[in-house]
């Protein structure tokens, strides 16, 4: 699907590397210190046992092991050529600094060209960013930290005991970005206790930030989960799709056009889930957010305005 609304995340691959790139999933044996009690027991309300991904291969095979797997099924069903290997599940920083550098050297090899390493903000350190701008330098290739925000209502994070709020966001960003390296950030638009303008600050707040990649979520209710236990006793509402999509388009306007959307819509396995995505396929939701963008004339950035002093464009 050809989609001109906003600035995709296959458009920005073509570009910078001339060919469609192809992400390559790897799982670590690590948790998170939301869950082993160093911050707090039990993890985010909303996460489940398998952390932020359930297609992983599993996490007692190498990271060699899984690059050279995956690698081998994409390139041979879509005739890739080209990688970047995701550390993807749970905080891949919350461990020994020899540990974090051992992973990372081993998903170092022929046709990997970049790094995306998902983690919590809290969980972001010089030391960590010194070695990967070293690696990105010494090796020539990019690399992304993937942080998950979820939200920038620090009344919402505290909800679902994310362990961080706002300000250990603002400290993970601002020092990967003076290490010179990508952020992509992670956000959940449809949590129970936001609304339209926690949306509209998301977008301000990471366009303010100079945050390079976005990844819009959709919440899904896994069973046996806190979230699941509200969700059964009717202690939390599930927004509309309907509302989901205005809030996915305001999001979107209110946005920088210059960040890099990598999804609109998430996927989530339907075994143990008690909702997810109004039971509707995740890309006709998109598919229909698209649609409406372009029937509306509606796109990333129509109402990025409010930064360098909004209130002095009226002088000249």
């Amino acid at each position: 699907m050809d989609i001109k609304v906003y600035n995709t995340y296959a458009k920005y691959l073509k570009e910078r590397y001339g060919e469609k790139v192809y992400k390559l999933p790897i799982s670590l044996p690590l948790t998170c210190p939301n869950r082993d009690g160093v911050i707090s027991h039990g993890g985010c309300t909303f996460c489940g046992e398998e952390g932020g991904s359930f297609e992983n291969l599993p996490n007692y095979m190498t990271v060699k092991e899984q690059v050279k797997k995956n690698m081998e099924y994409i390139r041979k069903r879509y005739n890739a050529n080209k990688f970047i290997a995701y550390f993807q599940n749970f905080s891949n920083t919350y461990l020994p600094l020899e540990d974090f550098k051992k992973y990372i050297n081993e998903a170092i090899m022929d046709d990997i060209v970049g790094l995306s390493i998902s983690t919590r903000p809290d969980c972001i350190n010089d030391n960590y960013l010194n070695f990967l701008v070293d690696l990105k330098y010494n090796m020539g290739i990019d690399i992304t930290i993937e942080l998950g925000l979820q939200s920038v209502n620090y009344h919402t994070l505290v909800k679902i005991n994310r362990g961080h709020t706002l300000a250990e966001f603002i400290d993970a960003v601002l020092r990967i970005k003076k290490h010179d390296l990508r952020v992509c950030t992670h956000v959940i638009l449809n949590l129970p206790w936001d609304n339209i303008h926690d949306t509209i600050e998301n977008a301000k707040i990471i366009s303010a930030l100079g945050i390079d990649e976005i990844k819009l979520h959709n919440l899904y209710i896994v069973d046996g989960t806190p979230m699941a236990e509200q969700y059964k006793n009717n202690e939390i509402d599930i927004i509309s799709k309907k509302e989901y999509i205005h809030r996915v388009i305001t999001f979107l306007e209110y946005l920088d056009p210059n960040i890099v959307v990598q999804r609109i819509m998430g996927r989530a396995p339907e075994e143990n889930t008690l909702f997810v995505n109004w039971h509707e396929s995740w890309w006709k939701i998109r598919d229909e957010i698209v649609t409406k963008m372009e029937e509306e004339n509606r796109y990333q950035g129509s109402k990025f305005n409010y930064l360098n002093g909004k209130a002095l464009k009226n002088f000249k």
